[in-house]
C-alpha cells in the first residue's frame, strides 16, 4: 500500500480500505487461477496495481463515463481504475469465462458498484464507451480494430475518445509503424510520474477513435 499512497496521497479511507483488500485477493485467487505470475506475486502492488493506475495519471475520468476493460484477464487494469474513480462505470470483459469469475468475485468482495463483468470476445462485443482501455493483449493495430466500432463519437474529456493501453518494450515502434495510415498517436512514459526502475521503457499509449 506504501507505494500506492506515496503517488496517491489524497485516497479516500474506502479506496485505501478497496486497495489493501485487493491484494490479499488477488493472491489468494492466483492459487486457484492463474492471474499472473506466481513468481510476480510478491510484487503485486507496484507491478500490476500501480502499472495499472499510469492511466489515471495520463486521463482523469469524468464521472458517469463509460469505460471498457478489454480482455481484462483478472481485472487489470479494470478494477484499480474503477476504485480510484468510483463514479465512472467501468465494464470488463474476457473470452474466458474463469477470469470473470474472477472479476466478478473480486467486485462483489470489494463492494465495487462500479464494475460490469461480461464473459464475450472483443471482436463480437457490442456497446458505446467514451474510452477502450487494455493490458498487455494484443498489438496496437488488433486493439484498434477490436475497439473503433466501440468507441462513443460524443465527447467530454480533454481528450478525444479512443484506445488508452499500457505498452512497453522493444516492439512498441513497431506496432506504432503497423498503425492504419492517418492514425493518431500518443506515448507517454510512465517513468515521468512513477520513478521506480521497473518503469523505465513503459508507456501509456493513446490512440484517437
Amino acid at each position: 500500500m506504501d507505494i500506492l499512497l506515496k503517488y496517491f496521497p489524497d485516497l479516500s479511507e474506502e479506496q485505501i480500505d478497496a486497495f489493501r483488500k485487493l491484494g490479499p485477493l488477488v493472491s489468494e485467487w492466483n492459487d486457484k487461477i492463474n492471474l499472473i505470475s506466481r513468481k510476480d506475486i510478491e510484487n503485486l502492488y507496484l507491478h500490476h496495481i500501480l502499472h495499472c493506475l499510469a492511466i489515471a495519471k495520463y486521463l482523469e475520468f469524468a464521472p458517469d463515463s463509460q469505460i471498457l476493460d478489454l480482455g481484462t484477464g483478472g481485472g487489470f487494469p479494470g478494477i484499480p481504475l474503477a476504485i480510484l474513480f468510483p463514479q465512472t462505470h467501468f465494464t470488463l470483459i474476457d473470452a474466458r469465462a474463469k477470469k470473470i469469475k474472477v472479476v466478478k468475485a473480486l467486485a462483489d468482495e470489494l463492494d465495487l458498484k462500479n464494475v460490469f463483468g461480461v464473459h464475450a470476445r472483443a471482436e463480437e462485443f457490442k456497446g458505446q464507451y467514451d474510452f477502450v482501455v487494455s493490458r498487455a493483449v494484443a498489438p496496437l493495430n488488433q486493439l484498434k480494430k477490436w475497439s473503433d466500432h466501440l468507441i462513443l463519437k460524443p465527447q467530454y474529456h480533454s481528450i478525444p475518445n479512443g484506445l488508452i493501453c499500457l505498452k512497453g518494450g522493444e516492439l512498441l515502434k513497431e506496432e506504432i509503424k503497423a498503425l492504419p495510415q492517418g492514425s493518431y498517436v500518443e506515448k507517454t512514459p510512465i517513468d515521468q510520474w512513477f520513478k521506480e526502475n521497473y518503469f523505465q521503457n513503459k508507456y501509456v499509449v493513446y490512440l484517437q477513435a
